[in-house]
């Protein structure tokens, strides 16, 4: 994942902007917190609580929320994040559409929009880009002073390797820095990554993986992607290419094949087109599973093989509380997927004591990418980079 901000400074800021993001992210999490709560559960000093909440109450980040008693002395005023203390973008750029979101301080979204276009090269989705900045403005005039920074979800890989050339790739990209790029054009932080990577961020921020810290997310696209998150913070890799799953063999039906060729949205396409369905969209895809279409549950016993085979290297590779699966397929789909994977004795999570279960469904929905795209600069806000110190 690549990322342009604010210079880093020196060590004494990155410990003050870590203690913030740490004393954000608590709060967030607990809904409302006060000071001396805060302080304990950051080993902090109270005093040192309290300068980070008034620079955070002077920023617009938090606001009060009353008192609350708890045992002898004063009630304890309370905080809480301000929704409208700042505002994440969020923008989705594929082959043939960018999709753009902006969320509130809560995750909320209050801005969205989708537009296609012909030219995937680089000086025309910028163009596209500002435009849709320029009108998310006038739609939430407010968001203009606020903008945290925004999120650039784009297919992976992200420079030459030996995965170009795959169907999904996005032309004249290959030698450009985007991060770049869209600082220049946008002139606020930017944070680039995959799908997968943005969407397994969503799911911390608003979905089925809040309050875990270390999971994988199998993401739905068109073909297949994973994201990692440890102990809160995305697995990119040295180029931002971690995750990419689709393209490991697996056996299924006696015969090895990639991963995505058997279990993907474009797979599951091709595979009704090859059976005389035609052009399949996602809601087509969740009449079909609705119909109990014989041809679409036939690819379904393939693919909850294939998922099985997945589940099983994810667990031994990375340990992870879950595994979540999402994306832009249908949710009825990805329930019966889910249900129905076979899950391996061989594993490093095949134990008793588990509070998750291993396979779980997460959000389903043709925004899922674009959303987590703004995801990940709120998760950006609620994450310190290192451990809280005085």
């Amino acid at each position: 994942m690549a990322i342009i901000s604010s210079p880093k400074g020196s060590n004494a800021e990155r410990s003050r902007s870590s203690n913030r993001r740490a004393v954000m992210g608590y709060i967030h999490s607990a809904g409302e917190m006060g000071r001396a709560e805060i302080a304990r559960n950051l080993s902090l000093s109270t005093q040192a609580v309290s300068n980070i909440i008034a620079e955070l109450l002077e920023d617009g980040l938090l606001h009060e929320k009353g008192t609350r008693a708890s045992g002898r002395g004063l009630p304890a005023l309370q905080y809480g994040v301000n929704p409208d203390g700042g505002y994440a973008f969020g923008i989705e750029v594929r082959p043939n559409a960018i999709l753009a979101a902006l969320l509130d301080m809560q995750g909320k979204t209050v801005f969205k929009h989708r537009i296609t276009f012909k030219d995937a090269r680089p000086a025309a989705v910028i163009s596209h880009v500002t435009a849709l900045r320029d009108e998310m403005i006038a739609a939430i005039p407010s968001a203009q002073d606020k903008l945290l920074g925004a999120g650039i979800v784009m297919p992976g890989p992200f420079g030459t390797t030996g995965l170009i050339g795959q169907g999904s790739d996005l032309p004249e990209w290959s030698e450009v820095d985007p991060a770049k790029l869209f600082h220049e054009a946008l002139e606020i932080p930017i944070m680039v990554s995959n799908d997968a990577n943005a969407s397994a961020m969503a799911e911390r921020i608003t979905g089925v993986a809040q309050g875990l810290s270390t999971y994988a997310y199998l993401y739905f696209g068109t073909g297949l992607g994973l994201g990692l998150v440890s102990q809160g913070h995305l697995i990119s890799g040295a180029f931002g290419n971690a995750g990419e799953i689709g393209h490991v063999s697996v056996l299924v039906n006696g015969e090895y094949a990639s991963l995505e060729s058997v279990l993907s949205r474009l797979s599951v396409q091709r595979y009704l087109q090859n059976n005389g369905q035609g052009s399949v969209d996602f809601e087509r895809l969740t009449e079909l599973f609705s119909d109990k279409d014989p041809y679409l549950f036939e690819w379904l016993d393939t693919a909850s093989q294939a998922l099985g085979h997945a589940t099983q290297i994810i667990e031994n590779m990375f340990d992870p509380q879950t595994i979540i699966v999402g994306g832009a397929m249908p949710s009825g789909v990805l329930d019966h997927l889910v249900a129905n994977a076979p899950l391996p004795d061989l594993s490093v999570s095949n134990r008793l004591e588990r509070e998750q279960p291993r396979l779980k469904t997460g959000e389903s929905s043709r925004l899922t990418a674009t959303l987590g795209a703004a995801a990940l600069v709120l998760n950006q806000t609620y994450t310190p980079q290192f451990i809280p110190v005085h």
